[in-house]
């Protein structure tokens, strides 16, 4: 049987090896866990700039955002993978805006188990189109192929008003169908054409009230 004293030579070797290891080790689980963090960060930058935007990029009214240089050829790549993953063609806003509203005007978000109002006042110097999808920019399929409404199409109140129902079910006057879509997305298009498009004020650009009335 070898001695204490013959063994503590191995021993401190095997306990430095065993420490160097232990430190390579933290070593690289620290890196991994930044390297980890900031891919998660990056990642959920990405997606915020891209599925929400910023001011430099967007414009806020309510629930409605219009994203400034969409059609633009000089447009920034967060607003083109916006649309790109919308699908859908958008006009240059020199001519036109387009607004996207995931939310009711409280805040909650649009969803076809609920039933809504979208309230809005049709003026005659600007043409407007008001379309209902689901959240991955898909129309929503109907019996009736109604999918939008526009200032042409919309019938309005004797005050200039128009209203137009969201829902499962028809309802009387204007009615988009929801069916069962899930998560909704509104898109409110708008055409002004001896008026710049852009930088308006809230008091100046007055958009529709998405009111909820009832959820299932």
């Amino acid at each position: 049987m070898l001695s204490h004293s013959a063994l503590t030579p191995v021993h401190v070797g095997l306990h430095r090896l065993q420490k160097r290891i232990s430190m390579f080790i933290g070593i690289l689980g620290d890196w991994a866990a930044f390297l980890g963090a900031v891919l998660i960060l990056g990642l959920g930058t990405s997606w915020y700039m891209v599925d929400v935007g910023t001011k430099l990029t967007t414009e806020r009214h309510g629930p409605w955002v219009a994203w400034t240089s969409s059609g633009k050829a000089d447009a920034d790549p967060y607003t083109r993978a916006h649309f790109a993953r919308l699908g859908t063609l958008q006009l240059t806003s020199d001519l036109a805006l387009t607004y996207l509203a995931y939310t009711d005007s409280e805040g909650n978000r649009l969803h076809s188990s609920c039933d809504y109002v979208v309230e809005g006042r049709d003026a005659s110097d600007h043409w407007w189109s008001l379309t209902v999808f689901n959240d991955r920019g898909d129309l929503i399929s109907n019996a009736a192929q109604r999918h939008a409404y526009t200032s042409q199409s919309v019938a309005l109140r004797p005050d200039g008003s128009f209203a137009v129902g969201l829902g499962r079910e028809a309802s009387p006057g204007n009615w988009l169908p929801t069916g069962g879509a899930g998560r909704l997305a509104l898109m409110y298009t708008t055409f002004e054409g001896a008026t710049p498009m852009l930088g308006k004020t809230e008091q100046a650009r007055v958009l529709p009230v998405i009111r909820r009335v009832q959820c299932r």
